[in-house]
Order: C-alpha cells, then sequence, then structure tokens
C-alpha cells in the first residue's frame, strides 16, 4: 500500500526552493538545482515512470464521449456491481502474464486506491455483533499509515493493535502482512500464526521491484494501479478475494461509502493495464515496450546509486537482499525496493533530523513502529539524474553528519 502517506507529512514538490519554485516537474524538463533547494524524499509519488509513458505515444490514449457512462452499473451480474468488465479482464490478463498472483476463482473488487479498499476488507471481515473492536495489527517496520487509517473513524468494528511481534492476546485479530514490506522491501510471511484473518497488502509484488517467485494464491490481496503501472492520480486499486461472501460485504461497503468507483480512472486504467501486459514477453524489444524491463532497469540504477552513497559517506547501513530466481524474468535477480530503509551508524539517534539538517526530507523510523535511527527514502521521483541520492551523493561530507 502507499496511498494515504504521500501527502500528509508535508505538501512539498520532490526538490523545491525556499521560494517554492519546483526544481524538478514530473511532467516537463529539469530546471537547475537551487543552492537552497529541498529534496524531498519522503514520499512515494511515482513519478519515476514519466519518462516511459511518454515514450509509448497514445497507446493509452482512452477518449470519453458526452453519453458514454452515465450509469452507476457496469455488470448488475458481478458481486462487484461497479467493476467494469474492461478493468476486470485486464486486471486478470496482466496477472496472468507476470505470475504474481492466481485470479481464477477469485472475486475482484476494485476500489478508489487500496487503502479504501483496506477499510472495505476490514468491514466485511469483522463480526458486526462483537462487543468490542477487532485489534488490527502488523510486524513493525509497519506500514507508516495503517495505525491512521485504522484509527481514523473511532470504528467499532476494529481499532489499531500495534506490532504484531508484540500481539499476545487470546482473542481474534486481524494481521496485516505487507510483501514486499513498506519500507524495507522485505519478504514477508504472518508473525501470530494463531489463527487470526490474513490481509495480505502486496502493493509492491511486481517484477521492477522484487523478483517474483511465486503466483500468491493468498485470502485477500490487495494491488494498486499506483505502484503497479505510476499511476497514482488514478486512484485505483484492486482486491482478490477467494470468499465471494467476503467480495460482496466489501463491496456494500464501497456502495454506502461512495456508491462505486469512477468509470473513467477505471477505464483509463484498463488500456494501461493492457499496455503492459501486450508488452510482458517482449524482453528487450527495439521498441522498449516492456514495461516491467525499464522499471528494473531504473531501480537497478537508483539502488547503485544509493549504495555508492552510503560506501562514500560511511554514515549509514542498508537491507540486504539475496538473489533469487524471478520467474516472470526467467532469471536470477535482486529486490529493488521502492523505498531505502537507511539506518545511521551507532552514535546517531535521530536519523530524520541528520537527513533534514541538510535539507532533505525522509520519514523517520518512528513513523514505522520502529527506531529512530532509521529513516525511509523514497526512490520513485523522476529526477535529473537518476534520483534524489545523486544529490545526496554529491552534496555529502564523508563521516561528518552526512
Amino acid at each position: 500500500m502507499g496511498g494515504t502517506d504521500q501527502v500528509r507529512s508535508t505538501r512539498r514538490s520532490p526538490a523545491t526552493t525556499n521560494g517554492g519554485d519546483m526544481w524538478q516537474n514530473p511532467e516537463g524538463a529539469p530546471k537547475n538545482l537551487a543552492s537552497d533547494a529541498i529534496i524531498n524524499l519522503d514520499h512515494g509519488d511515482p513519478t519515476m515512470y514519466v519518462p516511459f509513458w511518454k515514450s509509448i505515444g497514445d497507446k493509452c490514449t482512452v477518449v470519453f464521449k458526452g453519453y458514454e457512462s452515465l450509469s452507476y452499473f457496469s455488470n448488475p451480474k458481478n458481486p462487484c456491481w461497479f467493476l467494469e468488465p474492461k478493468l476486470e479482464e485486464s486486471i486478470k490478463r496482466l496477472h496472468g502474464a507476470v505470475g504474481n498472483a492466481v485470479t481464477d476463482g477469485y472475486s475482484i473488487v476494485v476500489g478508489t486506491g487500496s487503502s479504501q479498499l483496506l477499510q472495505a476488507v476490514l468491514y466485511a471481515v469483522t463480526s458486526h455483533d462483537q462487543a468490542n473492536p477487532i485489534n488490527v495489527v502488523s510486524a513493525a517496520p509497519y506500514y507508516s499509515s495503517y495505525p491512521e487509517i485504522m484509527d481514523l473513524v473511532k470504528s467499532g468494528l476494529y481499532k489499531w493493535g500495534g506490532d504484531a511481534h508484540g500481539f499476545d492476546k487470546d482473542e481474534p485479530y486481524v494481521e496485516l502482512v505487507t510483501s514486499p514490506n513498506n519500507p524495507n522491501g522485505v519478504i514477508r510471511g504472518a508473525v501470530v500464526n494463531r489463527g487470526g484473518i490474513l490481509v495480505h497488502d502486496l502493493a509492491y509484488y511486481w517484477p521492477q521491484y522484487t523478483p517474483i517467485t511465486s503466483s500468491l494464491d493468498f485470502d485477500v490481496m490487495l494491488f494498486t494501479a499506483s505502484k503497479c503501472t505510476g499511476h497514482a492520480g488514478s486512484r485505483i486499486g484492486w482486491a482478490l478475494v477467494k470468499d465471494q461472501e467476503v467480495a460482496k460485504k466489501m463491496t456494500k461497503y464501497m456502495e454506502v461509502t461512495t456508491i462505486g468507483v469512477s468509470k473513467e480512472s477505471q477505464l483509463r486504467v484498463a488500456k494501461i493495464l493492457q499496455v503492459v501486459a501486450d508488452g510482458c514477453k517482449r524482453f528487450g524489444s527495439p521498441d522498449g515496450d516492456n514495461f516491467f524491463e525499464f522499471g528494473q532497469k531504473m531501480m537497478a540504477k537508483r539502488w547503485e546509486i544509493l549504495r555508492e552513497t552510503v560506501k562514500k559517506t560511511q554514515m549509514f547501513t542498508l537491507p540486504k537482499f539475496a538473489l533469487q530466481h524471478c520467474t516472470y524474468f526467467g532469471e536470477l535477480t535482486q529486490a529493488y525496493p521502492a523505498f531505502a530503509w537507511i539506518k545511521c551508524k551507532e552514535g546517531i539517534e535521530d536519523c530524520e533530523k541528520l537527513f533534514r539538517g541538510h535539507k532533505i526530507l525522509t520519514r523517520s523510523g518512528r513513523r514505522f513502529g520502529s527506531d529512530p535511527a532509521f529513516v525511509r527514502g523514497s526512490s520513485l521521483y523522476i529526477m535529473r539524474q537518476h534520483s534524489g541520492w545523486s544529490f545526496i551523493s554529491a552534496g555529502a561530507p564523508r563521516n561528518k553528519g552526512l
């Protein structure tokens, strides 16, 4: 999941001057980096994919006529009656081409991003006649917006229960399993393992971020276009749900809260996923139309720069990822997570404060239920060079507070 925290803590652009002039317009050409610029690596705004989508021209263009998409309904026979058939077809086709999730035997529920779907799942899987809200837990470091999502409306159905590692209550629970994990990119499984309800947040289980090792078949699996293709602005997520009754209850939640999901957004994303699926098997194509190949190369370069930066400064450590056989690429590959989970070496207690002092915005480990010696930094922004990490490297004093 990558949605709700992206605009919460600061509304600065990826790199801004104190006067507010943006250094890099995600849609246009870069400008010179001013001496007083602030480099914002706090958000997960996936604008790094702009060059790819520009390169394919009008392949994803969708035209809507004034008389189209007036009805609330898309397919009344579907449990998720507002799911556009073209989007359903594209989702199934893409998962089949990538091999990251089973769709046969699953209902698909579409939502306004995966954050809305998460609340729909919790509505669907909790008992509405329970005396107390059920605890929702996730293993630290967990996605920083989980606590806020759980407690925002003070629901009588569920509440944030904290770190799954410390959950020892003999009562029902829901465990959120984020894999690859946001913030540290690690592939994870359930922690509590006492018969609770599991919800798998798989926003980053795509080949540009991690080796695809199997086609997953968990009970509830959440995905989002934001991190799959970079189209965060379309606000489309989808859930693969094994139990049709759960899917129906999720649909009821969406019906009451938003009466469905924008058809224009659904049809735009349907076309985008179709284009991605079409290019999936064209490895090394001279047309450069394999989106995941493009994405992995870009992420690999950014991580190369980041690891070189860490080596030069000798102030930080990064997670290490073993080579694994990726069934999509058909070879040994390494994880290149969307975020870097950086730890300051001994003697630096507040890593986020250290970066902020050098005009680099990151997110403190505290927000993820972890230690303030950690920060999360994004690798998803479009930048003039390969990523914001280039600028850290260029201006980083060795062994002196960055």
